[in-house]
């Protein structure tokens, strides 16, 4: 029996399966089995077979954003809308057979797009190419899902659904779970709050018990599920942040266009017509995370004409390490004018976090 039959017949019996207290503890193990089973899926080895094209392609800029979505969604027509790269778009289906990248330049900050060949249901297992696709997708900062506002068909749950088969999180928090294997002493069960879905000691006794653990130290910081206790286990969960963009908005009502929008990590665009797409690269600039600050040069004015591009919570230390890396070792203070100082401008230390249009003058020893 291949890894794909046993899957299968894991899914059956969990849809089979009664929820209750007194199956808790059956589930576990078999929600369990199935993430090793995918995890193996994955993981498992092609050489055996002709090898194709690859999609992935080198990184490059501050940032990558992978589009995901079902054919037909406008993927390509919107890679040529936001960068200079053209893409072929036409009315078929699977018009892209591999990844092309383009860089949308906002900011002073070049932020990578890579437009990915349509994903069918069934990815997650290897139908359409579907592993080389979400292979390429964990290698991103975030995920661009595309979606058609005139297909009413649930596709964003059934690609939330295919991405968290591969261990991709999408717009979720790592669970508040404490959880370290040991070398003797049994395992210890222990919750700070009460549990209302069903993981006790038994289920987490029996979970670790599949993955041949047997000594190990569990704590419960909030309320968690089992899938959240075999993410925690099993270590190579990817949680991703995730903009749902709805595409083809200017074929739907305008009480549609609202609701939509309104919809959370969500805009509204319409590639084709070039619609509302400064605002959807401003989402993304700001879901991304990024922060983009000037320097300055004792007795001279800012150099407002190009930013320094660092993540969101970055340190003058990180923006030392963008400038040149042997400013640290001959850092003495910082000079900022800027939103993250009381007084502007302010003498701060190498430790101090930067902000959104911040100026910075470094000062050596």
């Amino acid at each position: 029996m291949g890894i794909l039959d046993k899957i299968a017949d894991i899914e059956l019996e969990i849809s089979k399966t009664q929820k209750n207290k007194a199956t808790n503890g059956h589930l576990g193990v078999l929600k369990a089995k199935l993430a090793k089973y995918r995890s193996e899926l994955i993981e498992d080895s092609t050489a055996s077979g002709p090898k194709g094209e690859g999609f992935d392609v080198m990184k490059s800029g501050n940032a990558r954003v992978s589009m995901i979505g079902f054919p037909s969604v406008g993927k390509s027509t919107l890679l040529g809308s936001v960068t200079d790269t053209e893409s072929c778009a036409a009315a078929y289906e699977f018009t892209t057979l591999t990844c092309i990248p383009g860089v949308i330049h906002y900011n002073d900050a070049k932020i990578q797009l890579l437009d990915l060949p349509g994903i069918i249901e069934g990815a997650a297992k290897g139908k359409g190419r579907g592993k080389q696709v979400i292979a390429v997708a964990r290698t991103a900062d975030c995920v661009l899902m595309v979606l058609d506002a005139l297909k009413a068909d649930n596709q964003k749950e059934k690609l939330t659904a295919e991405l968290g088969q591969v261990g991709i999180r999408l717009n979720c928090e790592p669970p508040k779970i404490y959880y370290k294997q040991k070398k003797g002493g049994g395992i210890a069960f222990n919750c700070t709050v009460p549990n209302t879905h069903g993981l006790d000691a038994k289920s987490v006794y029996r979970i670790l018990h599949e993955y041949k653990i047997h000594n190990a130290e569990v704590l419960l910081r909030e309320d968690s599920t089992v899938d959240e206790f075999v993410d925690v286990v099993i270590g190579n969960r990817l949680y991703m942040k995730a903009v749902y963009c709805y595409n083809k908005v200017d074929q739907i009502t305008i009480e549609e266009v609202d609701r939509l929008a309104r919809e959370p990590n969500s805009v509204v665009i319409s590639s084709l017509y070039k619609m509302n797409l400064d605002y959807m690269i401003q989402y993304l600039w700001q879901t991304l995370g990024m922060v983009r600050v000037y320097s300055k040069k004792p007795g001279q004015k800012p150099d407002m004409d190009e930013g320094i591009i660092l993540r969101e919570g970055a340190s003058v230390e990180h923006c030392c390490h963008a400038i040149h890396r042997s400013i640290v070792k001959d850092f003495k203070y910082a000079i900022v004018w800027g939103r993250s100082v009381k007084f502007s401008p302010q003498r701060v230390a190498i430790t101090h976090k930067l902000m959104e249009d911040d100026v910075i003058q470094i000062v050596t020893q």
